[in-house]
């Protein structure tokens, strides 16, 4: 289930594309994706990945990117 959430998340394939080879419907990885976005599991991932690469002294924090699609833009002062 995981790798073919992780499958269209990465390739960009639409949900009813899903290859059958993964062996779940397109339903039912659409729905487990909503429901584990909804239960935070994604930043949990992330933050997990960051904290695992900072113990180990693999994270360069002297350059970074972010994405304006995820960060809430200010009205007003800039």
């Amino acid at each position: 289930m995981f790798a073919a959430v992780v499958y269209v998340l990465t390739s960009g394939c639409a949900w009813r594309h899903l290859p059958e080879t993964f062996g779940v419907s397109p339903a039912t990885a659409q729905r487990r994706f909503a429901a584990w976005t909804e239960a935070g599991l994604w930043r949990r991932l992330h933050q997990a990945v960051l904290d695992e690469l900072g113990a180990r002294g693999e994270v360069d924090w002297t350059s970074a990117i972010v994405d304006a699609a995820s960060v809430r833009a200010k009205k007003g002062d800039h």
